[in-house]
């Protein structure tokens, strides 16, 4: 059973590859968002995930057309925020320096439906509380994650995450240790990849590949995007994806004044 999205009801091309990310990530941080007990807030053109003072703001741009009104609201809801801020928008078209946040870009990727190998390292799909604080502190530990230190089991995947249809978390190990985690989403007929992580103490060997091979092997059949960081790209790359767009981003540690 997939997550419930908004029909894109584009095909998986390179020109419709932001707006099926758009509706990924945003199926996937209003998930998440449910399960942690934060506010969600879903307008026309952007979704917005309004936490506390250590997961703080979440806003994904969802059309590349914002109106004068959303994009107050983008304002309104930064100035009200607790916690850090991010701002995803991968069609790179609002416009948001008004606001003094910090921005970088990185790309949005498209791979089509295709057979995958098996992954060289045991990879699972979490099936219980253990496994689920094992992935979490692998991926605080992999995206340095300093707000959510010290470490609360179950505040960056609760259990209620895992849950919802669509969503998954995997878990690689080397040696019974645990290696590498991640997170695959399935909505509105596509697939998408969060969170790949590996933990220090196992990098350069595989790990990163084996859990997005893992992910990757359930959903084979759908077309899949990802954004990429500069490090990631090379290994996204190597199983088939493309890039397709530039995706703009911004941040800032807390609520503008």
């Amino acid at each position: 059973m997939t997550m419930e999205s908004d029909s894109t009801d584009r095909p998986a091309s390179p020109a419709a590859a932001p707006l099926l990310q758009a509706r990924n990530s945003a199926a996937f941080w209003a998930a998440t968002g449910r399960s942690r007990g934060h506010e969600v807030i879903r307008r026309r053109g952007l979704l917005a995930v309004a936490g506390d003072e250590r997961a703080g703001l979440r806003i994904l741009i969802q059309e590349p057309d914002l109106d004068p009104d959303e994009v107050a609201e983008v304002g309104e809801l930064l100035r009200r925020a607790v916690g850090p801020v991010t701002v995803e928008d991968p069609f790179s078209s609002t416009d948001l320096g008004h606001l003094g946040m910090r921005t970088w870009q990185m790309p949005v990727m498209l791979r089509p439906p295709g057979p995958v190998d098996a992954p060289a390292l045991d990879v699972v799909r979490v099936r219980n509380p253990e496994d689920l604080r094992a992935a979490e502190r692998v991926v605080i530990e992999g995206f340095e994650l300093d707000g959510f230190e010290p470490h609360r089991p179950g505040e960056l995947f609760p259990e209620a995450l895992v849950e919802h249809p669509g969503v998954d978390v995997f878990l690689a190990s080397i040696d019974g240790v645990t290696a590498g985690a991640g997170v695959s989403v399935v909505a509105g007929g596509v697939a998408s990849h969060y969170w790949i992580a590996t933990s220090a103490s196992f990098r350069s060997r595989g790990v990163g590949r084996a859990v997005m091979l893992g992910a990757l092997a359930g959903v084979a059949d759908l077309p899949a995007t990802l954004t990429a960081s500069k490090l990631g790209r090379p290994l996204y790359e190597s199983l088939g994806y493309t890039v397709a767009a530039p995706s703009t981003w911004w941040s800032a540690p807390s609520g503008t004044a």
